[in-house]
């Protein structure tokens, strides 16, 4: 569905020099992935999102969505951001109605359509309510709400949940599969947390410092454990889990300029 090849991205350093961010990335994503991405401050995770985004243009390669070249945003990506970007005049509903009404959507129906999603991420009691009245775990849900307001193709989630305390994080892993299980959307979502990524990934990569290359992609299978069963104790103390958390934690730790020439990892778990 989205096919990223060898994607290059190039920022103007000190003096002018060029500095690589992305170095030569290329991924398929197919439909119904959630795709994680993780690794140290600095390897270009935030990059290659906002390349698929259509925020950031490609120095080299190419990114398309359906066979349909990226060369901007678009409403068939959704994107939510660590921060949530609600704005504070305009009402829950509203807010979550914004890209109907710059689509030319009727008022009725994009409410209509933002009482649906409202309902869906649990806050249909609250469509009256201003964002500054909302915690920042329920605002994060108006935020996921808002991306899904257009039907996209895909949802980029920019480490959405790494502001919120433990237990609201927690909270959002468990609305995430919830609306996963019911729409089968497409995900890309990066984060700090090797946990956060083998809980909601089906599919976790790996990247270095930069350059931002993937060294690592594995096939997970611990979502779908946690969709039929909800039993986040009974995950952390699985042994699977145990282990590669341990290995992907190694793997970041010693990666570094050398990670160019090391053998990339695959594995299925």
């Amino acid at each position: 569905m989205l096919k990223i090849h060898n994607a290059s991205v190039f920022f103007k350093g000190p003096r002018n020099t060029p500095v690589k961010a992305l170095d030569r990335i290329s991924l398929d994503i197919g439909q119904g992935e959630i795709v994680v991405a993780l690794g140290a401050s600095g390897c270009g995770k935030s990059t290659l999102l906002n390349a698929i985004a259509g925020f950031l243009p490609l120095s080299e390669g190419t990114i398309t969505l359906h066979d349909r070249p990226i060369i901007g945003p678009g409403s068939d990506r959704g994107v939510v951001f660590q921060k949530d970007t609600l704005l504070p005049w305009k009402s829950v509903i509203d807010n979550v109605a914004l890209g109907l009404d710059f689509a030319g959507v009727s008022k009725s129906q994009a409410r209509e359509r933002a009482r649906g999603l409202l309902k869906l991420v649990g806050l249909q009691d609250f469509e009256a309510s201003a964002p500054y009245e909302l915690s920042g775990g329920m605002r994060q849900r108006v935020g996921i709400a808002r991306a899904l307001a257009t039907d996209p193709a895909i949802l980029l989630m920019d480490e959405p949940f790494g502001a919120l305390d433990s237990f609201t994080r927690e909270q959002m892993h468990e609305l995430l599969i919830s609306i996963w299980v019911k729409t089968r959307k497409t995900i890309f979502l990066i984060t700090h947390s090797i946990e956060e990524a083998l809980s909601l990934g089906t599919r976790v990569l790996v990247m270095s410092p930069r350059p931002g290359r993937i060294i690592a992609r594995y096939d997970t299978s611990f979502v779908h454990r946690l969709a039929a069963e909800r039993d986040w104790g009974a995950l952390e103390a699985d042994r699977n889990f145990i282990l590669l958390r341990k290995e992907i934690r190694a793997l970041i730790h010693r990666s570094g300029p050398q990670a160019a020439d090391q053998q990339e990892v695959l594995a299925h778990v």
